[in-house]
């Protein structure tokens, strides 16, 4: 079987992980080259990992290359869409960290990229492959639960991390996204009416006039009846919690744990367990089975998911969320644009 030459933009936190998980977990992929503007990042985790992997200080000069045949884009935020596009247009396959995009013109114009030059988009919203996740997706579509009326997602961040770095927008643009996709996820088939969010800066009120917002909720309002909410806080002193629910006509669906094992323990200090304390200890599985079923979407000719579609339906709760917070108001949503009042 062909093996897969994957080149990897970016060569932080969350590159590091997709980059050993290319090199180290997933059969008939090969982590061919790294490129991060900051050189010694990329040559840190080439030699880290091990092997013979190429670096690169230009994101183009790997993508031009022609041994490349897919990248993994883990770069910030603000650069992705125009990077997917270049990749596009130089014929590779692309998993994308998520936002896809910030802006709709620019999720627009990655999505008519994509289809031109007619190659695979996977966008890393990895609860889709948390196994809880996924089996409450199946248990939805099976109609084990009757139509979905009360749903719920939430992220919740062990402590916030250095926000000189964090731009304006984060918590609903990188951080709330997910739980976006996740209710979207589990309503599957229908569509945001309304958008509303309440948000502040608890944790950090002297960065609130920077625009870093760190605690939010979202109401969403769907066409099939459905009222979803989405939270987000920065600082949960128990760990990293990520959790969902939904309920519906003829029952109820329950997705998260923080405890790391199934141990509690019993002691004269009382009961206790050990919780995740990082991402990627909570959503090890679901990383790992992301990027692995993007190579597999390349190497056998199947469709990829989640679409450059499903981030851009995602992204459109998130500009709304920040709407209705300047506004304090309600936004309307209709035909994947947002209706301004």
């Amino acid at each position: 079987m062909k093996v897969l030459n994957v080149g990897l933009i970016g060569a932080g936190r969350m590159g590091a992980f997709h980059g050993e998980s290319i090199a180290k977990r997933i059969p008939h992929a090969k982590l061919y080259g790294i490129a991060d503007p900051f050189h010694d990042a990329a040559l840190k985790l080439a030699e880290k990992i091990g092997g013979d992997i190429k670096s690169y200080t230009d994101p183009n000069e790997l993508i031009a290359d022609p041994n490349v045949d897919a990248v993994i884009i883990a770069s910030p935020a603000r650069t992705h869409a125009k990077t997917v596009i270049i990749a596009a247009e130089n014929g590779k396959a692309v998993f994308c960290e998520k936002p896809m995009a910030v802006t709709l013109e620019e999720a627009d114009n990655v999505l008519k990229a994509v289809e031109e030059n007619n190659v695979t988009l996977q966008v890393g919203f990895n609860r889709r492959f948390s196994a809880g996740f996924k089996r409450a997706h199946e248990e939805i579509l099976a109609g084990n639960i009757g139509t979905p009326q009360l749903l719920r997602s939430l992220t919740r961040d062990p402590k916030l991390g250095d926000l000189s770095l964090s731009p304006q927008w984060t918590i609903f643009l990188e951080t709330l996204i997910h739980d976006f996709d996740a209710l979207l996820y589990l309503n599957p088939g229908a569509s945001p009416v309304e958008v509303y969010a309440a948000a502040d800066a608890l944790i950090r009120p002297d960065f609130k006039d920077k625009g870093f917002l760190d605690t939010a909720v979202v109401t969403v309002k769907f066409d099939n009846g459905a009222i979803a909410t989405a939270e987000a806080n920065f600082q949960a002193a128990y760990g990293y919690d990520v959790r969902g629910e939904v309920f519906g006509s003829g029952g109820m669906l329950t997705i998260g744990d923080i405890r790391n094992s199934h141990m509690t323990r019993y002691t004269d200090t009382g009961v206790s367990y050990d919780t995740h304390r990082y991402d990627q200890d909570l959503l090890y599985d679901a990383y790992v089975a992301e990027v692995s079923s993007f190579v597999d979407s390349i190497l056998f000719s199947e469709p990829a998911a989640p679409t450059g579609e499903d981030a851009r339906a995602a992204l459109l709760i998130a500009l709304a969320s920040i709407e209705s917070y300047k506004t304090n108001k309600p936004v309307k949503l209709k035909n994947g644009v947002l209706q301004y009042q």
